[in-house]
C-alpha cells in the first residue's frame, strides 16, 4: 500500500508518499516551512498544499508532536495551543478529501526504525529520542509500542528537559556540540536510570550529525543514529496509517 507520509515538526511540515511494505519514500520530500505557530485551519491549509504538490489521492498518515488517542491531539507543547483536544484528523480529513489518520510523531518514527532501520529484530526494550523543536521520545519492548510516551518533557533544573537539550536549545544559546552533548548525556543517564533501555536510537535533523556529539556522551546504552535519519517521521506516520 502506498500512503501519503507528513511529519508535522515545530518549524515545518515535511512528506512524501511512502510504499509501506518496504519504507521507501517514492518521491523526493517535499517541506513547507511554518515559522509561525500555524493555527489548525492554517494547518489544515499546509497539509493540502503539500499532498497537492504530490497530486495525492489517497490515505494519509500524520505525525503530531503531541499525545494523539484516535486522532484526537492532546497536547501541544510546541505549536498551537488550540490543537488540544482537537479531533484533527477529522479537520485534516475535510479540508484534504482523504482519509487521515494521526500519530505521535515520535511513535511515527520509532516505528519505521523497528520495522525498516536500527531497531528492526532487536529484541528488548528500545528508546527512540528526535531531537528538534523539542524533544520526541517513544519507547517499545520486544518490537511492541508503549504509545504516547513524552520523556522529552522529564524535569531538569525544574524545566522540561527539551528546554535545554533540543536541537532549537542548542541553536538558541548557541551551545558547541561539546556542550551540548555534555547537556545531553546527563538527560540520557536521567532515562537510562528509568528505564534500562538496550539501545538508543536517536533521530531528527541533527542525527545527521551524530559524529561530532556522540563521542561526548558517557552511557552504558549503545546508542545509535536512526537509519532513515530526519525522514524517520514521515516513513512511521504511513506506516502507523496502514494499520
Amino acid at each position: 500500500m502506498n500512503i501519503l507520509g507528513i511529519d508535522i515538526g515545530g518549524s515545518a511540515l515535511k512528506g512524501a508518499p511512502v510504499n509501506t511494505k518496504t519504507g521507501k519514500l517514492l518521491a523526493k520530500r517535499h517541506r513547507i516551512s511554518t515559522p509561525d505557530a500555524l493555527s489548525p485551519k492554517a494547518m489544515a491549509a499546509a497539509i493540502k498544499e503539500l499532498a497537492a504538490h504530490f497530486e495525492w489521492k489517497g490515505p494519509i498518515g500524520i505525525g503530531f508532536p503531541g499525545v494523539v488517542h484516535d486522532n484526537v491531539i492532546r497536547t501541544s507543547a510546541n505549536l498551537h495551543k488550540d490543537f488540544i483536544d482537537l479531533d484533527a484528523g477529522k479537520l485534516f480529513g475535510k479540508v484534504t478529501g482523504m482519509p487521515v489518520s494521526l500519530v505521535n510523531d515520535a511513535d511515527a518514527a520509532g516505528a519505521a526504525e523497528v520495522a525498516f532501520g536500527a531497531g528492526k529484530g532487536r529484541k528488548g526494550a528500545v528508546l527512540l529520542l528526535t531531537f528538534g523543536t523539542g524533544v520526541g521520545s517513544a519507547l517499545f519492548l520486544d518490537g511492541k509500542l508503549y504509545p504516547n510516551s513524552e520523556f522529552g518533557h522529564l524535569k531538569m533544573k525544574g524545566r522540561s528537559a527539551e528546554h535545554f537539550v533540543s536541537a532549537a536549545a542548542k541553536e538558541r544559546k548557541d551551545l558547541s556540540y561539546k556542550k551540548w552533548g555534555h547537556l545531553v548525556s546527563d538527560y540520557l543517564n536521567q532515562l537510562e536510570e528509568v528505564l534500562w533501555p538496550d539501545l538508543i536510537i536517536v533521530g531528527g535533523g541533527i542525527s545527521a550529525d551524530h559524529k561530532k556529539w556522540f563521542k561526548h556522551l558517557k552511557l552504558r546504552t549503545l546508542i545509535m543514529p536512526a537509519a532513515f535519519l530526519n525522514e524517520a517521521g514521515i516513513v512511521g506516520a504511513a506506516l502507523s496509517a496502514a494499520k
